[in-house]
């Protein structure tokens, strides 16, 4: 397997992490362009538990972040500090990240997977006290998602690195004991979401493509 990009997100990321919590590892890679043309097709993705590690396979990568998933976008915008691998692929790849943003998918996608997040705070059991620590979780990732989201539309940069995750962690306390205070923030992110934004329209595809068929180039065998 071939390492383009890969490092440290999740909660150490954000700047969220507490005594105990986990390390989330995300990564890309690129199969042998020869594996590609066989009957059965290489799997795209490859995920652990122990360790915690996420891995996309550069074209599966690729469409999840024109769609705009949050998981998979920081890995073009995490802070230098984070990055394990950086191969030249994966600097070209960074150098590109504006070109994968659209200002439909960043909205679907944030806006959608926070109000996810509130539908389960909503529907949780609240006599469960064990459940709470999970609300507290869906909590912060609501607020995350809404700050990460509106910064894209409002500036086309993803902050992964959390200005003030205090402000969110008490937030997070909060909004588990009463999921109700969540709904104004949800309605001002719409409200700002509504308002012209800095993204275009679409994403760059051919630049993307570009890249990849690039990427699929130096990763064929050698010549006999």
């Amino acid at each position: 397997m071939y390492e383009v990009l890969s490092g440290i997100v999740g909660s150490t990321a954000y700047g969220l992490a507490h005594e105990g919590s986990d390390v989330d590892r995300l990564g890309l890679f690129a199969v042998p362009t020869e594996e590609l043309h066989g009957l059965r097709r290489p799997a795209e993705s490859h995920v652990t538990t122990a360790p915690d590690r996420t891995w996309h396979e550069a074209a599966k990568w690729c469409r999840l972040a024109l769609s705009c998933n949050p998981t998979a976008s920081e890995l073009v915008w995490l802070p230098d500090d984070l990055y394990e691998v950086r191969t030249e692929p994966g600097e070209e790849l960074i150098g590109l990240r504006s070109t994968l943003l659209s200002s439909r998918a960043v909205r679907d996608s944030y806006l959608g997977y926070a109000t996810q997040q509130f539908r389960k705070l909503q529907t949780r059991d609240r006599t469960d006290v064990r459940a709470r620590t999970q609300g507290a979780k869906h909590a912060r990732h609501l607020v995350r998602l809404l700050e990460q989201g509106v910064g894209l539309h409002e500036t086309g940069e993803l902050r992964v690195r959390l200005a003030d995750p205090e402000r969110i962690r008490e937030l997070g306390e909060r909004f588990a004991d009463h999921p109700d205070l969540a709904a104004p923030l949800l309605a001002d992110a719409e409200r700002r979401f509504d308002r012209p934004g800095v993204l275009p329209d679409a994403p760059d595809e051919p630049a993307v493509e570009a890249w990849l068929r690039r990427l699929r180039r130096t990763r064929l065998p050698a010549a006999a």
